[in-house]
């Protein structure tokens, strides 16, 4: 069994690696980051290869957290990145890497992103293939 867990450095996403792991120990647990495109004001004076840069440091102090928590539950945590949007970025890894389950948190960081991690949540549990589990 393959189990994707989309995260983002919040509570709910983290909520939902640690379900993850405890329903399903045995399976092939995948933490799946995604990069979305930086159109804040100072990252438009990067260059691409500077913004990718940082995404992916920032990605990698990420994943060592959540590699800690799997840990706990004796779970080897696979971790990937992609760059898109959320949602449909998530939906596309589904169908091109033979996920059973998804677990996704059921909404993202705070402030104006929760809004819109939220809608994440909705659209992939609108729009995968798979079963969905969303964790609070």
């Amino acid at each position: 069994m393959h189990v994707l867990v989309p995260v983002d450095d919040s509570d709910p996403s983290r909520e939902a690696l640690a379900l993850a792991c405890e329903t399903y120990p045995d399976a092939r647990i995948t933490a799946l980051h995604v990069l979305e495109p930086m159109h804040d004001e100072p990252a438009m004076w990067l260059s691409e290869e500077q913004r990718k840069e940082a995404a992916e440091e920032e990605t990698g102090e990420l994943f060592d957290g959540l590699r800690k928590t799997a840990e706990e539950y004796g779970v080897d945590l696979r971790t990937e990145s992609v760059y898109g949007t959320p949602a449909r970025a998530v939906v596309a890894f589904v169908e091109e890497h033979d996920v059973d389950h998804v677990f996704v948190g059921s909404h993202g960081r705070t402030g104006a992103s929760r809004v819109l991690l939220g809608s994440v949540a909705e659209g992939v549990v609108r729009r995968s293939p798979v079963p969905v589990t969303v964790a609070r």
